[in-house]
């Protein structure tokens, strides 16, 4: 298809068929393909981004209960019904809906439960990691353990200890933290970020997803300069942005599945690729991301970040740049 006819396309499942074919089913109101997809998920990372994905969906049915209403014994239903309480009780955090309080309850006696309930498995500390965010005046005691290391914030150390224990690295773990530190109104949340990135990428091993979390400080950074900073896209090119974008392409894309890699990360990496001038290496990214593309990044670099329209049209751009520099290599390392 030529580039001037090319449209992305948004879809949760991204290239994991297995799933989108049991999201078609959960959006009916069916339960059985998300039971018998579990089942057969091979191990923590897709276990986790799988569980994820469902939950969200499954948030806005009663599928999950219904499940545990059939199988009271699934140890993967109890792990949904985590999964659900938690993105119900974000989502009304955000919306600051009324509810926010019990719901939070509830997301934490499921989360609790789950981990009872299946001890080996990383996504119920995952989830109360999620919770975690929502105790912005950090009031819980568990949400300000000291840091295991220097230059690092009291947060909720205990929980991504006992994920880590589980499933070591595990992606969403790390991803919350993030939104945990990126979550508090007080001053100061960016360098702490900083600070947390560097530390966990730094001991991470090759082929691990958090070399690709320095790219999600970089854009939250970008995001909260906006209007102070005129010439915004030299925040891309700086010496630091170049090293984190091939870093995370040398050391993450290029050693790693492609089947473990989320369409979050693989847009992020395209997009760090491509705001750092390397272009003919974004290509290699944008050509795993086939047809599949997600607002954000790509958002915050339209003229309107709250029209979808704008980041799609961004995105083109970038993924035509790209592709016209991997068919001509000779305009130099930069494309």
């Amino acid at each position: 298809m030529a580039n001037g006819e090319f449209r992305p396309v948004y879809h949760p499942a991204g290239h994991d068929n297995e799933l989108r074919s049991a999201l078609q089913d959960l959006r009916t109101g069916r339960w059985l393909a998300m039971r018998d997809l579990l089942e057969s998920t091979p191990d923590w990372t897709r276990w986790t981004q799988r569980t994820q994905v469902l939950g969200a969906v499954a948030a806005g049915s009663d599928a999950v209960q219904a499940w545990l209403t059939e199988e009271p014994r699934s140890v993967a239903a109890v792990v949904m019904r985590a999964r659900v309480a938690v993105e119900r009780a974000v989502r009304a955090h955000r919306s600051g809906h009324p509810s926010g309080r019990q719901l939070w309850q509830e997301a934490w006696e499921a989360c609790r439960s789950a981990a009872h309930t299946s001890r080996a498995d990383p996504v119920p500390w995952v989830c109360l990691l999620a919770l975690s965010q929502l105790d912005e005046g950090r009031r819980l005691e568990e949400h300000r353990l000291p840091p295991p290391g220097p230059m690092l914030f009291p947060g909720p150390w205990g929980m991504l200890a006992e994920a880590d224990k589980r499933d070591p690295y595990n992606r969403e773990a790390y991803h919350r933290m993030l939104q945990f530190v990126l979550a508090r109104k007080t001053g100061g949340s960016v360098s702490e970020a900083v600070n947390f990135v560097q530390w966990a990428s730094s001991s991470a091993p090759d082929g691990s997803a958090l070399h690709v979390l320095p790219l999600y400080v970089r854009v939250e950074r970008y995001r909260r300069e906006q209007g102070h900073e005129k010439a915004l896209d030299l925040h891309w090119v700086t010496e630091d942005a170049e090293r984190e974008a091939l870093r995370a392409l040398e050391i993450w894309f290029r050693r790693s599945p492609a089947a473990t890699h989320t369409l979050l990360d693989l847009n992020h990496l395209a997009h760090a690729l491509w705001g750092a001038l390397h272009f003919a290496e974004a290509a290699a990214v944008f050509q795993e991301l086939g047809p599949y593309f997600t607002s954000l990044p790509w958002a915050d670099r339209s003229r309107s970040p709250e029209d979808p329209g704008g980041a799609e049209e961004v995105f083109v751009r970038a993924r035509a740049r790209a592709f016209a520099a991997a068919r001509d290599p000779g305009r130099g390392p930069h494309g």
